[in-house]
């Protein structure tokens, strides 16, 4: 490739359209419902049988809209269907697979139970079908195998961010309906589980992971996911939408929760899309740039943190007695 292409290559604009549905895009305004993930379209030079290192690093599968290495101009209109004000000559297509380059796309369902206001997510490779489930609920472990056999997938892990105090983890009645499916949880919490994680680790379905950072301070033991190209983490009780995990029992240290928060999560990119244990306002999610912006606890000072989580005189877990002793076994006995 030329230098003078290269150059014209960096300066193109890249819209990310929709795997499965591309969508109108019209004077360069994208539709709300997009996703990171499908086809894209280079705007600005009508170049034909040339598609970006990155592009090609897509494989196995470029198969919209010409297939791997292929696309012309006319094309790439009818694949983006809109840019209406921009003339044919104007348009090149390619596409890729996911957001990171050589990852198939993701299957990702958020899940909420209502009575302790927990979040599980499933996550599975959409290629293989192989998935993962994070911080499953024993009350709504019928509601996620119907979930995942409705939808063709074939459970892995249960992942555990922490030994939870508010509810009984999922992951015995998941292994009983899913009998090839392991759980997970830290090392640093002691509990029993088949599969024990250190910081660093990387836990596999198919062509996508999840790696480990350890985020201890709610509990000794917590520790967060990050998804493999950072689009995503899953922080358990260590980061919520504008607030984070209590610190008054379960070894809990405000010190050593401040200090995960900003080096192992405010260090990831500002638009990670933060996904956490719990929410108590009806929130979904949230950014690691918004938590660093609007957290009302963690912007402050170490100091003035510690003193905020020293004055909550929250109320004792309701459910703590017979949540913490059988979430120690980590879905390995009845």
């Amino acid at each position: 490739m030329s230098a003078d292409l290269s150059q014209k290559l960096v300066n193109l604009t890249k819209l990310d359209l929709q795997y499965d549905a591309c969508g109108e895009v019209a004077s360069g305004t994208t539709p709300a419902d997009l996703t990171l993930y499908g086809s894209f379209v280079f705007v600005g030079l009508p170049t034909e049988n040339i598609l970006p290192d990155g592009v090609l690093d897509g494989k196995p599968r470029l198969d919209l809209p010409l297939g791997e290495g292929k696309f012309d101009m006319t094309m790439g209109v009818k694949t983006a269907r809109a840019m209406k004000d921009l003339p044919k000559a104007d348009w090149v297509a390619g596409c890729t697979e996911a957001a990171a380059p050589g990852k198939p796309p993701l299957i990702f369902r958020q899940l909420l139970d209502l009575e302790s206001s927990t979040y599980t997510y499933i996550l599975a490779d959409a290629y293989t079908r192989d998935a993962i489930v994070i911080d499953p609920v024993d009350t709504m472990a019928e509601r996620d195998a119907e979930i995942i056999t409705e939808m063709g997938l074939n459970l892995l892990f249960a992942l555990n961010t922490h030994v939870h105090a508010d509810h009984v983890n999922g992951a015995s009645k998941l292994r009983a309906l899913f009998p090839q499916m392991r759980s997970v949880i830290s090392r640093a919490s002691g509990a029993q589980a088949d599969v024990a994680v250190a910081p660093g680790d990387s836990v596999e379905f198919a062509g996508r992971s999840v790696v480990v950072r350890a985020t201890p301070g709610h509990t000794d033991g917590c520790c967060s996911f990050v998804l493999d190209d950072r689009s995503m983490v899953f922080t358990g009780d260590a980061l919520l939408i504008r607030g984070c995990g209590r610190t008054d029992f379960q070894q809990g240290n405000s010190k050593s929760l401040y200090e995960s928060v900003h080096t192992q999560l405010f260090t990831l990119p500002n638009d990670t899309i933060v996904y956490p244990a719990h929410d108590y306002k009806g929130r979904g999610n949230s950014t690691i740039g918004e938590e660093r912006m609007f957290n009302p606890r963690l912007t402050k000072d170490i100091e003035e943190f510690q003193r905020i989580m020293a004055g909550l005189n929250l109320a004792y877990p309701k459910r703590i007695d017979a949540a913490v002793p059988a979430n120690m076994k980590c879905g390995l006995y009845d």
